[in-house]
């Protein structure tokens, strides 16, 4: 069975070192409150959003300029069934040029569809990637969203 995992993009103007640069500050693009590192492998940090969402990510992999994978190695969210749903799961940023400019592939390896916190959860990873990470690549800052 063929499993298929979140997936969203942008193209921006902005260099693919400024887009990793953004990517690997996840405190000014990810709404919540975000304690740790993320700057190089093995670095962790843990996510929070009010009391809906806890989860610990751990970075794996890191080709400067051009990828970045975390692994979330530990999972809270209290409005599923399955609260430890996102652990083990991946999120993967690739980056790459597309012409003039740069693209920012981002999937979540396991939140898929048979998933319960799939359309919520999905639908906050769009407005998070498509919104305000895309505003601290293109103007500095990111935006404040409401994900509840």
């Amino acid at each position: 069975m063929k499993t298929f995992d979140f997936t969203t993009s942008i193209l921006v103007a902005q260099t693919q070192k400024e887009v990793f640069d953004a990517v690997n500050n996840p405190q000014n693009w990810w709404p919540g409150e975000i304690t740790g590192r993320s700057e190089k492998i093995n670095d962790e940090f843990i996510y929070r959003y009010k009391e809906f969402h806890y989860s610990k990510q751990k970075v794996v992999e890191m080709v400067p300029d051009q990828k970045v994978i975390w692994l979330v190695t530990e999972s809270a969210l209290n409005f599923t069934e399955d609260i430890n749903e996102w652990t083990d799961t991946k999120i993967i940023f690739e980056i790459s040029n597309e012409g003039n400019k740069t693209r920012l592939n981002f999937t979540h390896q396991g939140l898929a569809p048979e998933v319960e916190c799939f359309d919520a959860c999905s639908s906050a990873w769009r407005q998070i990637v498509q919104q305000s990470l895309f505003s601290l690549i293109t103007t500095g800052q990111g935006q404040e969203l409401n994900l509840a």
